[in-house]
């Protein structure tokens, strides 16, 4: 029987509305189990597609796939699903065969395609490339094969908000009511009144993703007291952060979880049309919420008189521009009234004022998607987990020079240094752990002494810090922190709306700084020199007072970067300015190369694309280079066969 074969409309209702499956016959309770795949008829390949995937030539392995399938005149179901949070594993590839449980493979190309699938439906389970296999009561586990919550990455997660990415099929609504979904969103709208919605968020202690850590329910409440015949609801998706991929994966992966998330939390602030507000670079998140809006509304899930509750709930879905700034939420919400993306000064606050005037609350992504588990847990189950002052799990991006690179949900309590070492597995070929970036361009970056530190709203605070999004880059001892501050006032530059004068020309000003401590002097005059340390003098001051005058949370956190480089890794900034040198090497113009006299032919190769000229010699004999010509480009280097060049 296939799962959609009595599959109706009437009888996904009726499903839905019920709250256990007892009543259900024993044909439609099979029916459940196919399509939650806890069973299944004939082997199951799933494959990772979501943008990780596709990067790494998910669609290729696809493709070899289905042409080895078709070769052999294999029956099998292949389901395209979302990224299961291991990104630096794609291509990956799970095959689920009858009466076993499903295994997980990592980095599966096309060449490898015939002998997985050659040893795995004869019931040899290749030894190459395992991740591990799901646990499963239905099923006999395989021997000597690890269950994926075992895998380091995994072993110290809870996923909540995660729950499905990965595993089923993102735009299959049968699929996802078939695990429970929407059934938070009925049991709210029929058994609760908006204010008790509220309560209950209150009570399970939910704070806001975006960075501040605002109480959910607080923040509804106060839309809530505001009298108006309309409010809006606005899901933030707009996450611009380099580094930070939490909100567009849980969207591809799993859009229907945040529907229902923005369903219920537009029901208990008495909105009735909420908007999804997401970057028009997210191809892929933009199409999958796209078709899952379609299969909504299909349903009788969205718009008017849901379900017969009396409720109405529209949802309409944005793109932006993808400008930094967008994310703020006043900037947001001009963006979706067709405006320029610009702040407005605070108060009054989008909960006040927002949206055409009208009470508006914008939560982001992983708030949202939150919500159907606490009401289908209960506020007690979610408090349960993490700290006294921080309830509940945060999904983090964590990237950089790590072995496990990709999306992570944890609960609150863990430290930094257990993200780092245990779940990532620590830095790249064994190099020398330097840094931890920690919440984006407006971020900080904490020495390794700092990542005893627990993951909690309070106490980072006290340390001065802030998660942000949630974005974690790692760095190691070839990373350049002053090029990493650099790199970041470059960003906040660019991106600033240019609306007030500290953001706008502070960040200006401080990039300015910044390229001239890592610029090539060899033809700086004395004022300039002057010019150059009477701006290092000035930055950590300048700093501080673009934070304390500027218009909006953004401009206010942009000199986070610098001055947390400078707090920790000063001895850099100080090696650049009187040492001009550059530990890591990073820093192009303060690079030295030089060539070893009894390695070079005298080839000419050097000498030939020098942009400068600065390489001298004569054919068949040891070359030199003088170094007041020397820009630092690194051809010479790149193009030298005989490895004669080397660089301080």
């Amino acid at each position: 029987m296939k799962p959609t074969d009595l599959f109706s409309k009437e009888w996904l209702i009726k499903r839905i509305l019920l709250d256990t499956s007892e009543s259900l016959s024993s044909e439609e309770n099979e029916m459940l189990a196919l399509l939650r795949h806890d069973i299944v008829e004939q082997p199951v390949i799933y494959i990772g597609t979501s943008s990780c995937g596709v990067v790494a030539g998910a669609l290729k392995t696809l493709d070899a796939i289905k042409k080895y399938l078709e070769k052999h005149k294999i029956e099998t179901r292949i389901v395209e699903v979302g990224c299961i949070g291991l990104c630096s594993a794609e291509p990956i590839v799970d095959i689920q065969l009858p009466g076993k449980p499903r295994l997980s493979f990592s980095n599966v190309m096309p060449s490898d395609v015939e002998i997985l699938l050659g040893d795995l439906l004869h019931h040899t389970v290749p030894a190459n490339n395992i991740i591990g296999q799901f646990r499963s009561k239905l099923h006999e586990p395989w021997s000597n094969v690890q269950f994926i919550d075992e895998h380091p990455f995994f072993k110290y997660q809870k996923r909540i908000v995660l729950i499905n990415c990965g595993i089923s099929d993102p735009i299959n609504i049968e699929e996802y009511i078939a695990k429970g979904g929407y059934r938070s969103y009925l049991k709210a709208i029929t058994s609760y009144t908006p204010e008790k919605v509220c309560q209950i968020v209150d009570k399970s202690g939910l704070r806001g993703r975006g960075g501040r850590g605002f109480y959910v329910g607080a923040k509804w409440k106060i839309a809530r007291e505001h009298s108006s015949d309309q409010r809006y609801l606005i899901c933030n998706c707009d996450e611009s952060d380099p580094g930070a991929f939490m909100n567009r994966s849980v969207i591809e992966s799993d859009p229907h979880l945040v529907i229902e998330g923005i369903a219920i939390a537009a029901y208990a602030i008495g909105a009735t049309k909420a908007y999804i507000h997401i970057r028009k670079a997210y191809e892929k998140a933009i199409e999958q919420m796209t078709i899952a809006l379609e299969q909504a509304s299909k349903y009788g899930l969205t718009g008017n008189n849901i379900l017969g509750s009396g409720v109405n709930m529209n949802i309409v879905l944005r793109s932006s521009a993808g400008a930094y700034i967008s994310g703020e939420e006043t900037a947001l919400i001009r963006s979706i009234e067709g405006k320029r993306a610009t702040p407005n000064h605070k108060p009054p606050f989008p909960t006040q004022i927002g949206l055409f005037e009208k009470p508006t609350v914008v939560n982001n992504v992983e708030t949202l998607a939150t919500l159907p588990a606490i009401f289908n847990m209960g506020p007690q189950w979610y408090a349960e987990h993490g700290t006294a002052s921080s309830k509940g799990t945060k999904v983090f991006s964590i990237s950089g020079r790590v072995k496990n690179i990709g999306l992570i949900e944890i609960p609150f309590g863990l430290s930094l240094k257990q993200v780092v070492f245990d779940i990532a597995g620590g830095t790249k070929d064994n190099k020398v752990f330097k840094a931890l970036h920690l919440g984006g361009p407006s971020g900080f970056s904490l020495p390794e002494n700092m990542l005893d530190t627990v993951i909690d709203f309070e106490e980072l605070e006290k340390q001065g810090l802030s998660i942000g999004l949630g974005g974690m880059v790692v760095m190691d001892e070839d990373t350049c922190m002053v090029d990493v501050a650099r790199f970041f006032i470059h960003f906040m530059k660019k991106e600033s709306c240019g609306k007030c004068i500290p953001c706008r020309e502070g960040s200006r000003r401080m990039s300015d700084i910044i390229d001239n401590i890592t610029r090539n002097l060899s033809y700086e005059t004395s004022f300039e020199t002057l010019e150059r340390f009477k701006g290092v003098m000035q930055l950590e001051e300048m700093a501080e007072i673009i934070k304390i005058t500027s218009l909006c949370g953004l401009g206010k956190s942009a000199p986070n970067p610098i001055l947390s480089t400078l707090k920790w890794f000063r001895e850099e900034y100080e090696e650049h300015i009187f040492d001009r040198k550059c530990r890591a090497g990073v820093c192009q113009s303060l690079r030295k190369y030089y060539i070893d006299a009894d390695k070079c032919t005298g080839c000419t190769a050097c000498e030939s694309k020098c942009p400068t000229n600065a390489i001298f010699g004569t054919p068949l004999n040891p070359y030199y280079i003088i170094e007041e010509k020397c820009i630092g480009c690194g051809i010479c280097y790149d193009v030298c066969r005989f490895s004669a060049i080397f660089v301080k």
